[in-house]
């Protein structure tokens, strides 16, 4: 499948430094940074620098290094703020949409970090 990848999205926008961003942590390949709008106590989004749509996009096209540093951000993120179950947290969900079925907002990949309270169950039976 061919992306069509939007330069026009906000992350991009954030990215290239156009738009603010309180930055949680940054590395070549990724950037994390605090929710505008949180949807709980803790809401992080990382997103890969690089121009993918969606994480099976990423998946498909990005180089070892991305992918191995995209993911270790967000574990790095998890030690950080102290949300692993097991190690004194409480646990955290990671949402990343994708597509309109996937009710995904912005066409760039990013992955929702939620902590810091009981998030319910993740989808409702139809």
């Amino acid at each position: 499948m061919a992306y069509v990848y939007d330069t026009q999205n906000i992350f991009a926008k954030i990215l290239r430094g156009e738009i603010p961003n309180t930055t949680v942590m940054e590395t070549d390949h990724t950037l994390a940074f605090n929710d505008i709008t949180p949807q709980a106590p803790t809401h992080v989004l990382v997103v890969p620098k690089g121009p993918y749509v969606c994480y099976d996009h990423f998946a498909l096209e990005a180089s070892d290094a991305e992918i191995v540093d995209f993911n270790r951000v967000i574990g790095q993120i998890c030690v950080e703020l102290g949300i692993q179950p097991g190690e004194g947290g409480n646990g955290y969900r990671l949402i990343s949409n994708a597509g309109s079925d996937g009710v995904q907002d912005v066409p760039h990949l990013h992955v929702h970090i939620l902590s810091g309270r009981p998030l319910g169950r993740m989808l409702s039976r139809p």
